[in-house]
């Protein structure tokens, strides 16, 4: 029997199945291997009800967004919140920066000399304590539930505030896992891209070799014919917006953008800058794809679940970080990229001030940190604050979806804008969270 007839002759589900595979195999297209079965089967039962009307957005001061976030729960007493002359310190000395009144751990000397350009924010405190609630909090402001996939906070600028450039993806994750926040109850379109190793770029993005131009465009008019009745018997949103993601890697395909996830275009200097490792590579790419203007790219860094030589751990983790984020913040404001660019590096928690026997630090989501520069960020300036101890947040608190609300905000977001689940449930960009406009100019 044929191929052909094999196809005609399957189920609507084993038809998608097979498609879903032979893009994947036979047209080269990356952005598919995104999209499994089972990811199918959650699009074709989800199909959120966008607004009646056009979403009005706000001013925005910032048109992109590179989230930098540090997996494992960082922590703040050794980086972003140094107590001098408290037990809690440890032995690691805080160093003067740039912006007067702040102090930084000792394991950021480069990140010091920019402070002037950054808002750290020290009163951030959450109720979840545990690695994978903790994150999934962090990056879509909802608690996790098994009923439900909230929207990450990339997706709803995505779905929100649409593309600055249509050929390149909106959303883009750089090292993240299969089990990181995306899309959620959007349609497969708000799906990131992923990246695994910054430095191999955006793999399966061109033509298989041995496969011609006019034999690719034939392959794609019999994938569009074989899917053309499951659309047509299927007309829901997330199957049109499936089909729509096929399409967007076709022309990615095709597009002179595709170099924006090559960094080996970038000169040795620039990629000597930022160093030689996954984190820096990462911000390299992601300050390319900013550039060409991807809305809003994140890049993960993992290990930082320091229960045992926390200080020993940190003098092997934080050197690519603040190599990486102190070349990202150097490189976007010589081409005058950070005043519309937001970085924000975060984690899901801090770690406790007490240091126990094993010289480690354990989960704190009590009182911890984060920073922010660009995007219309206030530089040089601490909000918020914890007790001498670093224990408890005394001044200006901020909850994950306060921190989400200004991000949001900052990209033009109507923070109180409602978007319906397929459910029928009402959620909003940061929850109930509330935009700290103090931090922003």
């Amino acid at each position: 029997m044929s191929l052909r007839k094999i196809i005609r002759g399957a189920d609507e589900g084993s038809r998608r199945t097979f498609l879903t595979g032979m893009a994947q195999r036979m047209l080269g297209v990356g952005a598919a291997a995104s999209f499994g079965p089972s990811f199918v089967a959650q699009a074709l039962a989800q199909d959120p009800q966008g607004p009646k009307k056009p979403i009005v957005l706000g001013r925005a001061t910032a048109k992109h967004v590179i989230y930098l976030f540090m997996q494992g729960g960082m922590s703040h007493i050794d980086l972003l919140d140094p107590k001098p002359g408290q037990k809690t310190q440890g032995p690691n000395t805080p160093i003067a920066t740039s912006a007067d009144g702040i102090m930084l751990g000792q394991y950021l000397p480069n990140l010091a000399k920019h402070m002037d350009k950054a808002c750290v924010v020290n009163s951030l405190s959450s109720t979840q304590g545990a690695h994978a609630q903790a994150q999934y909090l962090m990056r879509t402001s909802y608690e996790l539930r098994g009923t439900i996939q909230h929207p990450s906070t990339g997706a709803w600028c995505h779905r929100m505030a649409g593309r600055h450039n249509n050929t390149l993806p909106g959303h883009v994750i750089v090292g993240g896992g299969a089990d990181t926040p995306g899309a959620g109850f959007f349609p497969a379109e708000y799906q990131p891209v992923p990246i695994g190793d910054p430095d191999d770029g955006l793999k399966n993005a061109a033509r298989p070799s041995g496969i011609t131009e006019r034999r690719f465009k034939k392959r794609l008019e019999m994938l569009k014919k074989l899917d053309s009745g499951f659309s047509e018997k299927h007309k829901q949103l997330s199957v049109g917006s499936y089909n729509q993601a096929y399409t967007d890697a076709v022309k990615l395909m095709r597009s002179s953008d595709l170099t924006a996830f090559d960094i080996d275009q970038e000169s040795k200097s620039i990629k000597a800058a930022y160093g030689n490792t996954k984190f820096g590579s990462g911000c390299l790419l992601a300050r390319r794809l900013v550039e060409h203007g991807v809305r809003y790219v994140e890049v993960m860094s993992g290990g930082w679940d320091t229960h045992s030589e926390n200080f020993d751990r940190l003098e092997t983790l934080v050197p690519a970080i603040d190599q990486g984020l102190s070349a990202l913040l150097a490189d976007l404001d010589a081409r005058g990229l950070l005043e519309d660019t937001m970085v924000v590096l975060t984690s899901e928690f801090g770690r406790t001030p007490d240091i126990d026997e094993d010289n480690g630090r354990n989960h704190y989501p009590k009182a911890f940190s984060a920073l922010l520069a660009g995007g219309g960020v206030k530089g040089g300036m601490r909000y918020g604050k914890t007790d001498k101890e670093g224990r408890e947040v005394i001044a200006d608190p901020i909850s994950i979806p306060d921190l989400n609300a200004t991000i949001a905000y900052a990209c033009g977001l109507p923070t109180d804008h409602v978007l319906t689940s397929p459910s029928g449930r009402p959620f909003r960009v940061g929850d109930k969270g509330m935009p700290v406009t103090e931090i922003l100019g």
